[in-house]
């Protein structure tokens, strides 16, 4: 030890000499520079200034996670169907899956015999378990949920260009969607600025489980090690926004040449730093200390210099083919790649122009049927995603939650799937594509030894409509404490057989997204319908299955002239006579016919593009406000048949989606929160114009109201408002109306969520019924709260349109969801249906592309009640149950004929529509 001592002394003596000796000659020689106390950081900042993201070494072979949480159990699933997302999504292991310190210790033959005592083994019997959802575009924490203004971070107005920000810093830890997001099977997620600039700030990947530090930070997966003041070689992967075309144009008043601009001023600045920073680390490594002085830094632009540097993974909001190709010409100039394009609503019209971008091709983020919202969004195709897979671009599914809900991403992958992506690039486009993009792939995304234990097991295959977590693990913890789980049918458990959609999707591509939607043909004459499985038709206010055809015995036939069915059962009975010799044959391969569907909800029917004002019908004048000028008079009620516009894309669309008419009332508020709408209408979603036979179902369906605790009235002055009408007091035309609901000639629609308004409505129905003796016909219209007071509502007699089956708490009013499974075990539905009251399912606004999806609303919300309701039940919840509360004739009405399956299935595919009304048969 007195030798070890010795050794060290004299060492530390030696260096002492060197140093003093290099500093005498240093100051005897000015030709030698002196080394400045921050060379050794300097030589190690630019030795450093060029490695690129990558995991450190060894971390594949890590036996424990940094986010491993002490005290969590190991835990063996087995008998599992794994989809692993190795292989391109191609591989499926049947067998087990060990996970222990927060990462995947084994997958297939596990021998875990070793673990003794210390093991939860769970026996998931064959079911399907996958990787977490990772989603690459969502805002949850910084658009907090329930929405309130003093969490309002999502955008900065300071500027367009802002690098500087980081999404992290309003990362709010009390947002419900997290809860609600991992009970879909979300377990990491990209939380990213907002559009409103063209540089928008930095993003940062987060899981959304609950940690014991209750913090921001905790939340996020591989922070970038300068958040705590360090460096590490390798860096981690940085993330950031960019936002082309309308809307920084919009926020600043400017054009998409304005933007490019702020672009190019911005890369510019970031160029010149980055020049600098480069010639003093050459100076620096060769020794030239001279005069050398500070690293050149700017902590405003620091992290652009780092896209520079290929150390970011840019995200770009961009939807046209003109702003594409603005980023990529803007990436050849200054040399630095796009992680991905996000919306990109043409980019499946121009997969070669994405191909030119500078370093590795951005990925294509997109939505499977939202678009025509605004005009960067019109030319939106259902089939981009597999265009763009043909193309070899790679898809990436997303939420911009909370546009749609984060816990729903799934749903946008089967979406995608339903209209020909396939089924394993599917999948792959919500866990391991975009784990990939964003940088994350070596940790999250795939069921890899080493990789982070985020584990879902599901209760159908994943790409089934309707499929939900069994249980979910975050690295390794389970996040459901007592998940209420339903049963699926058998043939849930396998990849849905999708129609052929290949003709639309190449006229998709030859009319740049604009592809007519008219019917291939229109008959007025006889068409017959064979192979037919089964026919549900309206009696009675309701839907029944009339006819079942036998397996291998019967061959079900619809026998259809003028738009009328005259006949339907087997081929024997139905063309029993000749006059059908000459009739037009439609086989539908052992599909159905069913009655059209009714949207309500939305503003379909008087709008193209929503957000562009000169394709709408406009916004009225609130009678509340004071604003009606005299010459409309204050007593008069606007009409929505008035307004009617035909032949908008999302119109026919919902046609070829089976929803053959919509009820709609006027808008009188952009945001959807005046209070006085009007006369609502009811129309055929396949009519031309107008003046068409059977185009307008009925002029007047009802009186529309909207009490929301967003109004800028108080809810008590509206209410008060609406005592006045029912009271008489009023004339003209607001008082015949109002006199006809008292009547119970009119319904009463009231657009409500919150279910102390709703009680407040009740006490109001009650009274004036008490005072006239009348009945009057009233209909809650979007009601998530409803559950809360479904009794009452039951008694009342008050029927109740749900405006999303699938609840989620927008705001504040609307913030006493009942979930659903897996997180409760009823759903707002089904609290309804139990206490009888009358219930249909509807759309809460705004996009009106969701119109089309009525036929899978409506079936996946009768697979969350566990086989309570048939199929007949299911398809009267989005038909003759709306029609009937809207005050609309249940007697003639529309049929829709699939070939393939039913109306509620994914196999399904629509193929005509017999319409009585307007006398014709369309084939689609």
């Amino acid at each position: 030890m007195d030798r070890l001592r010795r050794c060290t002394a004299l060492l530390l003596l030696c260096g002492c000499l060197s140093m003093l000796t290099f500093y005498r000659i240093s100051q005897d020689d000015p030709a030698v520079p002196l080394l400045p106390l921050h060379a050794e950081e300097t030589i190690s900042k630019c030795q450093k200034l060029h490695s690129i993201p990558s995991p450190p070494p060894g971390f594949s072979a890590r036996e424990q996670s940094d986010r491993f949480v002490p005290g969590t159990r190991p835990t063996l699933f087995k008998n599992a169907t794994l989809w692993t997302g190795r292989d391109a999504g191609l591989e499926v292991v049947h067998g087990d899956l060990l996970i222990d310190g927060g990462i995947i210790k084994s997958i297939g033959i596990v021998d875990a015999g070793a673990y003794g005592d210390e093991l939860d083994v769970v026996d998931v019997e064959g079911a399907w378990v996958s990787p977490g959802i990772v989603d690459l575009h969502s805002h949850m924490g910084v658009g907090a949920s329930p929405g309130l203004t003093g969490a309002i971070d999502g955008n900065s107005l300071k500027g367009s260009v802002q690098p500087w920000l980081r999404s992290l810093d309003a990362l709010n830890t009390h947002d419900e969607s997290y809860r609600l997001a991992i009970a879909g099977g979300l377990t990491t997620a990209l939380v990213l600025p907002g559009s409103a600039n063209a540089i928008g700030g930095q993003a940062f990947v987060i899981k959304p489980r609950p940690t014991a530090e209750k913090s921001s930070s905790s939340m996020l997966l591989e922070p970038p090690f300068h958040l705590n003041g360090s460096e590490y070689d390798p860096p981690r992967w940085r993330q950031m926004k960019h936002a082309c075309g309308e809307n920084p144009a919009r926020v600043y008043g400017g054009t998409r040449m304005d933007t490019v601009w702020d672009f190019r001023t911005a890369y510019n600045t970031a160029r010149i730093l980055k020049e600098k920073q480069d010639v003093y680390c050459d100076k620096a490594l060769a020794g030239q200390w001279i005069g050398l002085g500070e690293f050149p830094d700017d902590l405003a632009w620091e992290a652009l210099v780092d896209v520079l540097r290929g150390r970011v993974k840019v995200h770009n909001h961009c939807y046209e083919a003109v702003d594409i190709d603005g980023m990529v010409r803007l990436t050849n100039e200054f040399k630095f790649s796009i992680a991905a394009f996000h919306h990109a609503h043409e980019s499946y019209l121009i997969p070669e122009a994405l191909k030119n971008a500078y370093g590795t091709t951005p990925a294509s983020a997109i939505f499977a049927i939202i678009g025509r919202y605004k005009r960067e969004s019109y030319r939106h195709s259902e089939y981009a995603p597999r265009i763009l897979a043909d193309a070899g671009i790679d898809v990436v599914m997303k939420t911009d939650h909370p546009l749609v809900n984060s816990r729903y991403l799934l749903h946008e992958a089967q979406q995608a799937h339903y209209y020909g992506l396939p089924a394993h690039i599917a999948l792959s486009s919500v866990i391991t594509t975009p784990a990939r993009i964003m940088g994350m792939a070596h940790r999250v995304g795939s069921l890899v030894k080493g990789h982070d234990a985020d584990v879902v097991v599901w209760d159908s295959h994943p790409l089934a409509l309707g499929a939900a977590p069994k249980q979910v693990f975050i690295d390794g913890i389970p996040q459901l404490e007592k998940p209420h789980l339903k049963t699926k049918p058998f043939s849930s458990q396998k990849v849905p057989l999708t129609p052929s959609f290949d003709t639309e999707a190449q006229e998709a591509i030859e009319y740049d997204g604009t592809q007519p939607l008219d019917p291939k043909a229109t008959i007025s004459g006889a068409v017959v319908f064979e192979n037919v499985k089964s026919v549900y038709v309206q009696r009675a206010g309701k839907v029944v299955e009339a006819y079942l055809a036998r397996d291998g015995l019967d061959h079900g036939v619809v026998r259809v002239e003028n738009g009328r069915t005259v006949c339907y059962g087997p081929q024997y009975i139905c063309l029993e006579t000749k006059a059908f010799a000459g009739a037009t044959r439609i086989d539908l391969e052992g599909g159905s016919i069913a009655p059209g569907l009714v949207s309500v909800g939305t503003d379909i029917g008087l709008n193209d593009l929503q957000f562009e004002a000169s394709t709408t019908d406009g916004v009225g004048f609130d009678l509340l406000a004071g604003e009606v000028p005299s010459i409309v008079g204050e007593e008069t009620v606007i009409r929505a048949v008035d307004g009617l516009k035909f032949q908008s894309r999302d119109m026919l669309l919902a046609y070829r989606s089976g929803v053959t008419s919509a009820v709609v009332s006027p808008q009188i508020s952009s945001e959807m929160h005046g209070f006085f709408s009007g006369l609502a209408t009811a129309f055929s979603t396949g009519a031309k114009h107008k003046l068409e036979r059977g185009a307008v179902i009925k002029d007047v369906s009802g009186l529309h109201v909207t009490l929301s605790m967003s109004a800028s009235h108080s809810i008590s002055t509206m209410i008060g408002t609406l005592r006045r009408l029912l009271s008489g007091a009023s004339h003209g035309n607001i008082g015949e109306q109002s006199k006809r609901i008292v009547e119970g000639q009119l319904p009463l629609a009231i657009y409500v969520h919150n279910a102390d308004i709703m009680a407040s409505m009740l006490a109001l129905k009650a009274e004036i019924e008490a005072r006239t003796g009348n009945t009057i016909k009233m209909t809650f219209v979007g009601a998530a709260e409803s559950h809360l007071i479904a009794a009452e509502i039951a008694v009342a007699g008050v029927g109740v349109i749900l405006g999303n089956s699938r609840p989620f708490p927008t705001d504040w009013q609307a913030r006493r969801i009942l979930a659903g499974p897996p997180l409760t075990e009823d759903t707002t539905l089904g609290v309804l249906l139990k206490h009888n009251v009358s219930v249909a399912i509807g759309i809460d606004p705004p996009p009106s592309s969701f119109a089309r999806n009525a036929r899978f609303d409506a079936s996946w919300a009768a697979l969350e009640m566990d086989g309570e309701l048939s199929g007949a039940d299911t398809l009267a919840l989005a038909s003759v149950n709306v029609a009937s509360l809207l005050g609309l004739d249940v007697q003639e009405y529309d049929m829709v004929a699939t070939r393939g399956g039913t109306l509620l299935e994914f196999e399904s595919k629509v193929v005509g529509v017999i319409s009585s009304r307007r006398g014709v048969t369309d084939i689609l």
